[in-house]
């Protein structure tokens, strides 16, 4: 799932809107809404503001080699 869809989720399931979400984050309600629409570029240390708020963090995991079959 996409990082800002699950933020999103999250939010909703606290029962809070964007604008009580930033308020109570101590984030802008333009980071919020950007963020939730997926906007390619965001503040990682907001990102990660975010996710402490709902008691998450990020982890960064290599992707599994792929590997393609000559014949």
């Amino acid at each position: 799932m996409e990082i800002n869809k699950e933020i999103k989720i999250l939010r909703k399931k606290a029962g809070l809107t964007q604008v009580e979400f930033a308020k109570r984050a101590g984030l802008g309600l333009r980071f919020v809404r950007e963020l939730e629409q997926g906007k390619p570029t965001i503040r990682l240390d907001k990102l990660n503001q975010v996710l402490e708020f709902f008691g998450c963090h990020l982890e960064v995991k290599r992707n599994e080699p792929k590997y393609t079959e000559e014949g």
